[in-house]
């Protein structure tokens, strides 16, 4: 995230800070591990990293979990403990959470080329409800799990509870706001992107993951918290990934600190596999091939909702105006300083992606349609000079590709359409439209942005004053950390904007902020 001011350090936890960039190793020597299933694990808990269902299916799910008896090796030669080929693990799935009704078993592979993650892609069952689950390997057994398969299509469904969440950073504060979530008890949870931080700012000089050894240690020191390991093995997950999931600012191959483009995609290449090895991801589409993988997809909620999960990332043009500082490159550009920013064959998602959103949203049959992504949408102008200025990280570095999509809503009457994000680390309500400078421009769409779940927040104080210039934003708030809890109807969305007492406090408390809602047929930002 680049948006006007970066936020001040504040080192919120120690003990183990550093460990995933700098590869420190905390725990026993490695497991000599080949055959799972006669394996007395005596080095330590090879289930430690938790259990996740995602990528629901109306008859099933993807089940996930690594084995990594020591999560925080540094030898790169034995990712998590492991040695050998890959290990066959058991998998139980149950109608109740005693797991006392197994209605599948079998076994599952913990694949050596992907740190011994395990991608179980389960098809068969019934639609429209909750199943249990564990994985076995000799004398170890997971915690339980709880996954959904999605209603049957176009089957009636009458609500939904879903939360999205974004930008945890591990040296800033606890996850607390995980375990809140979790209580809420929604269906599912979006995961925004900034899942991890590659650097610890902190550290002098700065730490930053950069290899796959490195980006998988980070990953793995995020998944031993408790509270992120609680609400996955709750709530199902629907993922995409945002910068620092690889690096601050990178836009496809072009690295914010100008690194060859084939070197940055190298290490590219390492952040997304360390990022499938730790989610709950379908295989057959997301499995990496070096710098190319695929998170964009699309889930249907019976005939209430379908959620386009998208990609900003990694097919984006080259940021406007792309150079170091000292040569006029910047992350807020003016119109005549940054001519660019305003071309028509510029792209946030890439034209095979935005033909694939726009045929879904077309021939959507769902009463509303969610695009769950990275980063703020809405027009957001400040003044630089005298001059309109305009973030270059987010769609404002993008307005040919926002018009294109937003005309598309319009003129195909996407039926409820409402656009989610996250990377700034504020909460926004917006009413996008298709021209900003226009105030009799119709709203096309309405947009919620969530905080942080512990990233620092940009300062309020900058941006807040250039709220009068920006209408169509209804509430924008930067100091407080958290996530936004969503209760959708036929005929209404209400959204909550909850917030942690203190980031700092691993038992921090839990308070709405703000609630809004979205009437069916209108859009825009209603007060509730």
């Amino acid at each position: 995230m680049s948006f006007l001011l970066t936020s001040k350090p504040l080192t919120r936890r120690r003990l183990l800070a550093g460990a995933g960039a700098s590869g420190v190793v905390l725990v026993a020597a490695p497991a000599l591990v080949r055959h799972a299933a006669a394996q007395a694990w005596r080095a330590g808990d090879p289930f430690c990293l938790g259990v996740a269902s995602g990528a629901p299916r109306a008859d099933g799910f993807v089940l996930w979990t690594r084995l990594a008896p020591d999560p925080l090796s540094s030898n790169p030669a034995t990712p998590g403990g492991m040695i050998g080929g890959d290990v066959t693990v058991g998998y139980e799935i149950a109608d109740d959470p005693g797991m006392r009704e197994i209605v599948r078993h079998g076994e599952a592979v913990a694949e050596q080329a992907f740190a011994y993650s395990v991608h179980l892609d389960v098809r068969g069952l019934q639609p429209g409800r909750p199943y249990w689950y564990r994985f076995l390997s000799g004398d170890a057994a997971s915690r339980v799990g709880r996954a959904s398969t999605l209603p049957a299509p176009g089957a009636g469904l009458e609500r939904l509870r879903f939360g999205f969440v974004s930008c945890s950073n591990y040296e800033h504060g606890y996850f607390s706001a995980y375990r809140h979530l979790a209580d809420e008890n929604p269906e599912v949870v979006l995961y925004l992107g900034d899942y991890i931080y590659e650097h610890i700012e902190e550290r002098r000089p700065v730490v930053r993951a950069a290899t796959l050894p490195t980006y998988r240690n980070r990953h793995a020191q995020y998944r031993l918290d408790p509270d992120l390991q609680r609400v996955h093995a709750e709530v199902p997950a629907l993922i995409t990934w945002d910068d620092h999931d690889v690096q601050n600012d990178y836009a496809d191959k072009w690295s914010q600190y100008f690194d060859d483009p084939e070197l940055f995609l190298l290490r590219r290449a390492a952040a997304y596999q360390a990022f499938y090895e730790h989610m709950p991801l379908r295989p057959i589409m997301s499995r990496p091939e070096g710098p190319r993988m695929r998170v964009y997809d699309r889930f249907t909620f019976g005939d209430l909702i379908e959620i386009s999960m998208i990609d900003g990332r990694q097919y984006r043009s080259r940021e406007p105006c792309y150079a170091p500082p000292d040569k006029g490159g910047m992350h807020l550009e003016t119109n005549a300083g940054c001519p660019e920013r305003l071309e028509a064959g510029r792209t946030m998602l890439g034209f095979a992606q935005e033909t694939w959103l726009h045929s879904n949203l077309a021939h959507s049959k769902a009463q509303w349609n969610l695009i769950a992504q990275d980063v703020l949408m809405a027009q957001y102008r400040v003044k630089q000079g005298g001059a309109d200025a305009f973030s270059t990280d987010n769609w404002d570095g993008y307005p040919a590709n926002r018009t294109r999509l937003l005309k598309r809503i319009q003129q195909t009457q996407v039926s409820n359409p409402v656009v989610v994000g996250g990377d700034i680390h504020s909460f926004f309500a917006n009413d996008p439209k298709l021209d900003f400078t226009d105030p009799a421009s119709p709203v096309v769409a309405t947009e919620f942005i969530g905080t942080s779940i512990s990233s620092h927040g940009p300062p309020y104080e900058v941006i807040a004053p250039a709220l009068p210039d920006n209408p169509h934003v209804h509430f924008f708030e930067s100091r407080r950390r958290g996530y936004v809890c969503v209760d959708l109807e036929r005929t209404r969305m209400q959204v909550r904007m909850r917030v942690v007492s203190d980031a700092a406090d691993p038992k921090a408390d839990i308070s709405t902020l703000k609630t809004f809602a979205v009437e069916g047929g209108r859009p825009g930002v209603v007060a509730a």
